[in-house]
């Protein structure tokens, strides 16, 4: 007796065993929460402080290096980078895949305060923030308005709407885009400032002694506390104008004497529009550890309220929403899943020809697909593409074990058995080989579930889920299985029923195999020559085959990154930008856009070409890039480029192709160095656009002083600076009160007094007399050209090279390309590095190669220990190479790329060919200790038995796998990657089984003595 009989003999504990496992999963599936991928804290700490007016060397010595220097040695950060501009310095440090954020936010920000006092005085305090490192908003939403001014928008959103959104569970920042923050702005005129004799120290001094905020505190009486406000401060732009700055004689010179004063926009370097309507935009972002999907269902939950309130004339819209890429694609998973299971049934169906015998194995699905639920739970896992996905394959998976088991029991009971006792003596027979391959699939996961980096953190999920159902399988193969056989099968004794046709037809087939394979064992040198061929090909294979780190899917929106001159200005960049919507609304895949100009800085843009849902186009997002591209690339005055979103996190923005050059050198030997470079690539057409992110086209103005003349003449350089400061700087002197809340008092010169060639014939000082005379006379200019920003990576200076693949061109070319130039071009003191998309591709490398390998040893292992032999572990896995020929057959001709859904893909067939091996092997040392026959013999008389269950289970994963391979909409390439190759794999690889395992059968299996 084995312990299959007592489930057979005890039905009830039999059925209640699958309905226990039901109900846990049932309500498992309550709890479990739904995601785009697994949870992964991908976190990105950014450190911004402005300087105004400061430029972009003094940004970089007196704030970035200290400040970069200072986080550097924080655990847990992988790498860091910083940008230093005109007026702002930018450090981002990137933290390690799965580190904790907040760990990280709370060293971070100890150690920023640690330099604090090292930074310039009139330096603003550094505004530290932690936000995932997706590269882009999870949601945009347009406020626009025919009626009300951006200003005024702006105010009413940041007072309204901002604090309804920011409070929402699980959003990091809502953050006001393209906004127009009021400030008092206080336009001076030098020319009218030398006429009264105001110096630029003497207005601010005015405005500070003024505007001036008082705390008064409280009197106290013996009864009664009475508040003092002391209204010292300035509230609206006639107040500003009434300042006085000097009493000269009997006048009083008053800011209105030498300035306008108005209440305006903060600053002027922003500009974003839906639609080409010009509007403010809030962008959503979710925390690190925040499930996307909730997060942005609670906004749209809040929306219409929020909507509902909006004052008269201000409408809002959602223009961009990235979950709806990701439900689209579950909800494409989860039809996948439906039609898999249909066809799954339809091929047992076709197999078995009989309504009782099919539902036995059926019912393994729901029971297993549900039932993982409760495991998936229970380690912490959810709902998610990839665990979709792993059930999408485990229904073919399943399946298995329970074909098996009722094929053999089916067998005995044509030969004359009851159903009772084929079930007994079937279910016997069979239970060792269900378990050694429940056993070998499931094990065939372990090594991917215990990989790191992204690809681990990915597809640990995947692989334990997987994992999960097929032991969940197994179980109900040889509790219920075995059960439901003794309670529905029966002798087929009608010689017209489907079933016994199907029975002459599967005995035809197998004699006929029966004796083609006696043929091949006739000639086994020449199987071996073709089997060692099959293996030789793998590596030329491997060679013709494209890699990347995971295909591109359609997100039915194409990004638009465009770069200015850097001597351009807003209006510039707005002049040329607004030809976007004009090109977008030729294509009729176009729904809406939004654009948003002043993104990083006042040169640079990024706009978003959103398509039509899936089912209402014919072309695909990767087909349209290329051909917006094209037109875009007609605009002059512009540096455009259109790219896709990574398809994986933690990728973050820009594009695909991210090389750093890293150099201790100065940037001018930077510069050529990297343009050499990237002049090669653009020669190589291996790209659709490639540019030289550090570029010296910046004009800068450097102002030459004769202190020995301003010496004579009582001037020091602190006046010099101060009146450079306060004309050109846009620096705020302090705050005034509005309605609850504070703004800036920002004075500055004239915009026709900045931008006029004689500018400094307008510029004053006092010399120690107390006469004005104009800046000329001190100082002479030299105009020159500097990189618009200072860029360093781990703290070597750098420059960035980016790019966009041309159609059919990898990442793996390009960045092949790359490095093999940088070799040639490179002198001593550069080096090479990555960031982006690429810094995860290279970082991804070959791990699941190794994975790979290690999964092969593990299957040896546990085939080793199960088998008591180290000889028919390798009969058994002989095919799996050969099954990976096969599935590198397509990729080879460029179906589909090597990328990290093929790869699994790959290891996925190491279990999958291996059950069939098993099968084999396990049921001739049955024969020959049974009925003693030779190795031959019992192999032959094996195979030929085991057809019909071998070829059950190649049809049901690889028709199960269909609906992947037809796969369409969001999400469809790397479903379409991984049904390619198990498709392909074991096809060609059942193919070899028959034949191939039992030649190495004959030549390496041990004899057993007959028992």
């Amino acid at each position: 007796m084995t312990f299959t009989d007592l489930y057979i003999k005890r039905p009830v504990l039999a059925s209640v065993i699958s309905l226990l496992i039901l109900l846990l999963g049932v309500q498992a599936f309550q709890n479990l929460s739904i995601r785009q991928y697994p949870e992964i804290e991908n976190s990105l700490i950014t450190i911004t402080t402005a300087y105004p007016g400061a430029n972009a060397d003094i940004i970089q010595g007196f704030i970035t290096t200290p400040v970069q220097q200072a986080i550097a040695s924080a655990e847990g950060i992988d790498y860091v980078t910083s940008s230093s501009q005109q007026s702002r310095s930018t450090v981002s440090a990137y933290i390690k895949l799965g580190y904790s954020a907040n760990d990280a936010l709370s060293e971070i920000q100890a150690k920023v305060a640690e330099v604090q006092n090292e930074l310039p005085s009139e330096a603003e305090k550094p505004v530290i923030s932690k936000s995932s490192a997706r590269g882009s908003a999870l949601m945009y939403i347009s406020f626009f308005s025919e009626e009300m001014s951006n200003e005024q928008v702006t105010d009413y959103l940041a007072r309204v709407v901002q604090p309804k959104l920011s409070t929402i569970d699980g959003v990091a920042e809502a953050e006001l885009l393209g906004e127009k923050i009021f400030a008092m702005r206080i336009w001076l005129n030098p020319t009218r400032m030398a006429a009264y004799n105001v110096t630029a120290k003497e207005v601010r001094d005015a405005i500070r002694q003024n505007n001036f905020l008082t705390a008064a505190g409280e009197t106290k009486g013996a009864y009664v506390a009475t508040a003092v406000n002391a209204l010292t401060d300035l509230k609206d732009s006639e107040s500003f104008s009434n300042i006085v700055i000097k009493n000269q004689g009997d006048t009083l010179i008053r800011m209105r004497d030498i300035a306008r004063v108005e209440l305006n926009a903060e600053n002027f370097d922003s500009y974003v529009a839906f639609n080409g309507i010009s509007s403010v935009y809030f962008g959503i972002t979710s925390t690190p550890s925040a499930n996307p999907l909730e997060v942005i269902d609670r906004v749209r939950d809040r929306f219409p309220a929020i909507t509902a309130q909006l004052p008269s004339g201000l409408q809002g819209r959602i223009v961009y929403d990235a979950t709806e890429f990701i439900q689209a694609s579950i909800d494409e998973v989860v039809k996948t899943l439906a039609e898999a299971s249909l066809i799954v049934i339809f091929v047992v169906f076709f197999f078995l020809g009989s309504i009782r015998s099919v539902i036995i194995p059926v019912i393994t699905i729901p029971l297993s697909i549900v039932g993982v639920l409760f495991f998936m739970l229970a380690m912490g896992y959810s709902i998610n593409l990839l665990t979709l996905l792993a059930m999408v394959l485990a229904v073919g998976l399943v399946v298995d074990d329970a074909i098996v088991v009722v094929e053999n029991i089916h067998r005995h009971l044509e030969e004359g058995l009851s159903p009772f006792d084929a079930s007994i003596k079937g279910a016997r027979e069979i239970a060792l080989p269900v378990i050694s391959m429940t056993i070998t699939l499931a094990a065939v996961y372990a090594p991917i579930g215990f990989m790191g980096g992204l690809t681990g953190k990915l597809f640990s999920e995947f692989a334990f889920t997987l994992a999960g159902a097929v032991l969940i399988s197994g179980v109900i193969a040889l509790t219920l299985s075995p059960m439901m056989c003794a309670k529905l099968l029966r002798h087929d004794s009608n010689s017209s029923g489907l079933a016994h046709r199907l029975d002459v037809l599967f005995e035809k087939l197998r004699q006929g195999y029966h004796r083609q394979l006696h043929s091949v064992l006739n000639y086994r040198p020449v199987t071996l020559l073709m089997t060692l061929a099959v293996l030789l090909s793998i590596p030329f294979l491997y060679l013709f085959t494209k890699s990347e780190l995971a295909p591109t899917e359609d997100q039915s929106i194409i990004f638009i990154s465009a770069k200015a001159p850097k001597y351009a200005n807003l209006d510039y960049l707005n002049r040329y930008t607004e030809d976007y919507q004009a090109i977008f609304e030729k294509f009729p895949e176009f729904s809406h856009s939004f654009l948003i100009n002043g993104s990083g800085s006042v040169q640079q843009s990024i706009a978003g070409m959103a398509l039509k849902p899936w089912d209402q186009r014919q072309r695909t997002q990767m087909e349209l890039q290329p051909l917006v591209q094209k037109e875009l690339s007609k605009i002059p005055g512009l540096q455009i480029f259109s790219f896709n979103m990574p398809s994986l996190p933690g990728a973050g923005g820009g594009m695909p192709i991210q090389f750093v050059v890293n150099t201790t050198a100065d940037y001018q030997t930077l510069y050529q160095v990297s343009e050499r470079l990237t002049q090669e690539a653009r020669k190589s057409g291996l790209f659709m656009f490639v540019s030289n992110e550090l570029r010296f086209d910046k004009p800068e103005t450097q102002v030459l002083i004769d202190r020995d003349k301003a010496a004579q003449l009582g001037i020091n350089m602190q006046d010099i600076g101060e009146a450079f400061s306060l004309l050109l700087g846009e620096a705020r002197v302090n705050r005034f009160f509005l309605e609850g809340r504070s703004y800036k008092v920002i004075p500055q010169a004239e915009r026709d007094m900045r931008n006029s060639r004689d500018w400094l014939e307008h510029y004053y000082v006092n010399t120690e007399s107390g006469q004005k005379i104009p800046l000329s006379t001190l100082i002479r200019v030299e105009s020159t050209t500097r990189p618009g920003q200072l860029n360093q990576f781990q703290q070597l200076n750098s420059s960035l090279v980016q790019g966009v693949m041309a159609p059919g061109v990898t990442i793996g070319d390009a960045l092949e390309f790359l490095n093999e130039k940088s070799k040639e071009l490179f002198p001593e003191g550069f080096s090479s590095d990555y960031s982006g998309l690429s810094r995860q591709y290279v970082e991804e490398g070959n791990k699941l190669f190794y994975t790979f390998l290690l999964s092969l040893m593990v299957i040896f292992l546990v085939l080793a220990a199960q088998f008591e032999s180290f000889r028919d572990p390798l009969v058994i896995l002989i095919t799996v190479p050969l099954s990976i020929c096969g599935a590198m057959i397509p990729l080879a001709l460029d179906f589909a790329t090597f990328n990290i859904y093929t790869q699994v893909g790959l290891v996925t067939l190491i279990g999958l060919i291996s059950k069939h091996g098993i099968l084999i092997v396990e049921f001739a040392n049955k024969l020959q200790q049974q009925r003693g026959l030779s190795p031959r013999e019992a192999v032959e008389e094996a195979a030929s038995i085991r057809l019909r269950a071998v070829l059950m289970t190649t049809f049901a994963m690889v028709l199960g796998v269909v609906p992947l391979l037809l796969a369409t909409g969001a999400g469809a390439v790397s479903r379409f990657d991984i049904g390619l190759v198990l498709a392909t794999g074991m096809t060609i690889g059942t193919c070899f089984t028959l034949y191939v395992v039992p030649t190495i059968y004959t030549l390496l299996a041990a004899r057993h003595a007959r028992a």
